[in-house]
């Protein structure tokens, strides 16, 4: 019989058992510093209670975190899919970094996040800090941190397994399973997910080539804590995902696929302290097509049948006793990548002629500190890190299928550099309200996949670019929370954030002809590569509250960015326009109500107009659409369902390309399931 592991043990009295054994799964705690940001969390609950049942759809509970498009990962291409805050847009790469159980989840070649590797339904909750820099979480934070922590047994129950069918014959699979064995727990979670999928063309750009894109996912994640003796435990993580899905056009499947495995001790004794290893890898396989004006051919353009990659890192912290009011953390963090793309282009007569291998390898090693001092109503946190980085074993190899010379044979100059970033805030408690402030630097390498790997949306091609540098921020934030009563928050913030040698894809020339690294553009499409720019400044605010009454819970957040591009030399002519895909205006809220088995919720996003390109030519209208969710108890553990997404079908564009053919999101989608819950 599956038990949970309660959150602690107590004797008869209520107090707790000094040789009681009790194992949190979790890692070391956040620092009292962090009062000085910007920190929204999402509990476990809103995780797993949304329509979609995604992980990146709950995200979006806190406004102004985006992905490069609005399409989630059961439509969307992989590669479009990396996360950011604040509108620092323009670009697919995470500036956000994101990490489960202290583990970096971006892709180690792309950057983007696989998102149907996570089921919500085992998670614990997610911690989304705005802005804040390159602090202790580690590089890569430009925009914001998301820390997500997997459940205990006390968390998750002893069994929860949910079945699902909805719109346009899909089904959605998904169960977990925990159980205490011995001095700790182990959790068990799957699942499973297909749908003959939409067209994501718009009826009226729609042409014979287009066709429906379905999708088939699935994911499984195995973790085993144990207490070692000596206040130590052991965590142990396994997890492996696979993911096909299809752009909707011929010679468009995408297939995705990896595994991780990682393992932390930590320590929670006077000395608190945490050592991580981990190791990923990835697989992933992406055709292109041309698609001619009036959508009646489509002829392949790209294969890249093979893009391997590997990601290995370490962590090992300190938090030495200081007493006083000050805590401390010291530590250092290594990241290792190395990939490639494998590619057949240049096609004639629908077959292709030509080979491309393209690839690298980076490491990042840095190590950091990170205090917080508490004294009455005053809080105050100040960091910094040193990070040495390099970009190694650069190369491309372009040659004919036929035989014969190589066409390009490229080395490209290995390069190191050291990055020093820091963060400083403040907060002090006047009753009910809290004052913050806090300033803060950060930065980014570029990934492989920008240095390295071409890429076609629809008619328009990108080109990579070898020789960028890293991205670095400087930002300042200051804000308010007010809690009037217990079940009552208020949080507002106002920001400026100032991104230097932005990585954005840069219009060079429209097609038709033949481009370096990219091969022939039709006369509908655009050349574009992957370039540093001066600059990408964004300011703006956020407020976000919440409230509850019993039964009842009202959760709203909203963001107002204003970002702007400063360009000089061949970008130009960007100077002074929006990043591509950054709204001004995100907003989410949702009404919930839940009464023991039993509950529903309501939950309406609006994201406002933005520009698919970096010229600021192509735009996407703003959206607004309304999800619904319904539970209602048969039996004891035993409930029916039901789920709507996008109630009234609101068109949400995800991308125009080529002579203004519109893709859009996930139109209305109904869901009729169980619920099983031990």
């Amino acid at each position: 019989m599956l038990l949970p592991l309660p959150a602690f043990a107590q004797d008869q009295d209520g107090q707790r058992d000094p040789n009681e054994i009790v194992v949190t799964g979790r890692g070391l705690e956040a620092p009292p510093g962090d009062a000085a940001y910007d920190v929204v969390t999402i509990d476990r609950d809103r995780i797993a209670g949304t329509a979609s049942g995604r992980l990146e759809d709950a995200l979006r509970d806190a406004a102004g975190l985006a992905q490069f498009r609005r399409s989630d990962s059961r439509s969307a291409h992989p590669t479009s899919q990396g996360i950011t805050l604040r509108g620092l847009g323009g670009n697919a790469s995470s500036r956000a970094l994101l990490l489960l159980d202290g583990v970096p989840q971006a892709d180690p070649f792309g950057g983007w996040v696989a998102f149907p590797a996570y089921l919500p339904a085992r998670l614990a909750g997610a911690r989304i800090t705005r802005g804040g820099g390159s602090g202790y979480a580690g590089p890569g934070a430009l925009a914001g941190t998301i820390e997500l922590e997997s459940g205990s047994p006390a968390q998750l129950g002893s069994l929860a397994l949910d079945a699902l069918y909805g719109s346009r014959d899909s089904v959605d699979l998904s169960g977990v399973g925990a159980a205490t064995l011995g001095r700790g727990f182990v959790t068990l979670a799957g699942q499973y997910a297909r749908g003959d999928g939409f067209t994501p063309i718009v009826a009226g750009d729609r042409g014979p080539v287009d066709r429906p894109a379905p999708y088939e996912q699935a994911a499984v994640a195995l973790r085993a804590v144990t207490d070692l003796g000596g206040n130590t435990e052991l965590q142990a993580n396994l997890s492996a995902f696979t993911d096909h899905r299809d752009r909707g056009v011929d010679f468009t499947r995408v297939k995705s696929e990896g595994a991780d495995a990682s393992l932390r001790l930590v320590g929670r004794s006077a000395w608190g302290w945490s050592a991580l290893a981990y190791l990923q890898t990835r697989g992933f396989a992406s055709g292109f097509a041309s698609i001619n004006d009036t959508r009646t051919t489509v002829t392949p353009t790209l294969n890249q049948y093979a893009v391997p990659a590997t990601g290995i890192g370490a962590r090992l912290e300190i938090a030495p006793p200081i007493g006083g009011g000050v805590t401390l953390r010291l530590g250092s963090d290594l990241r290792r990548v190395s990939g490639r793309t494998e590619e057949l282009f240049t096609y004639v007569a629908g077959a292709p002629t030509r080979r491309r291998v393209a690839g690298g390898e980076s490491l990042t090693l840095g190590g950091f500190a990170d205090a917080s001092y508490e004294s009455g109503p005053l809080t105050l946190s100040a960091g910094g890190r040193l990070d040495h980085w390099d970009i190694t074993n650069g190369a491309l190899l372009e040659a004919p299928l036929a035989g014969g010379a190589t066409l390009t044979d490229s080395r490209f100059p290995d390069r190191h550099g050291w990055e020093a970033t820091g963060r400083a805030g403040a907060a002090y408690r006047l009753g009910t309200v809290t004052l913050r402030t806090a300033a803060y630097r950060g930065w980014r390498l570029p990934t492989l996949n920008e240095l390295y790997r071409p890429f076609r949306v629809g008619a328009d091609a990108t080109a990579a670019n070898a020789a960028l540098d890293p991205e670095r921020l400087s930002g300042a934030e200051i804000g308010a929370d007010w809690r009037p009563t217990p079940s009552l928050t208020f949080r507002a913030t106002g920001y400026w954030n100032r991104l230097t040698d932005a990585i954005v894809n840069v219009t060079i020339a429209q097609g038709p002809g033949t481009f370096p690294g990219v091969g022939v553009v039709s006369a509908a499409g655009f050349y574009r590569q992957r370039q540093n720019i001066d600059a990408v400044t964004a300011k703006g605010v956020e407020f976000d509250s919440r409230w509850t009454a019993g039964d009842l819970s009202l959760a709203a957040s909203y963001a107002f960015t204003d970002s702007r591009v400063s360009a000089s030399g061949a970008a130009a002519s960007l100077d002074g326009l929006r990043p591509a895909q950054t709204a001004r205006h995100q907003a989410s809220a949702t009404l919930g109500w839940a009464h023991a088995d039993a509950g529903a919720s309501l939950t309406a996003r609006y994201a406002g107009p933005q520009f698919e390109d970096d010229q600021n030519m192509r735009t996407l209208k703003g959206a607004f659409t309304l999800d619904a969710t319904a539970a209602l108890p048969i039996t004891r553990g035993l409930a029916l369902q039901a789920r709507a997404e996008n109630i009234f079908d609101a068109e949400v564009q995800a991308g125009v390309s080529g002579p203004g053919v519109i893709e859009r999101a996930m139109p209305r989608t109904l869901w009729l399931g169980a619920r099983l819950r031990l």
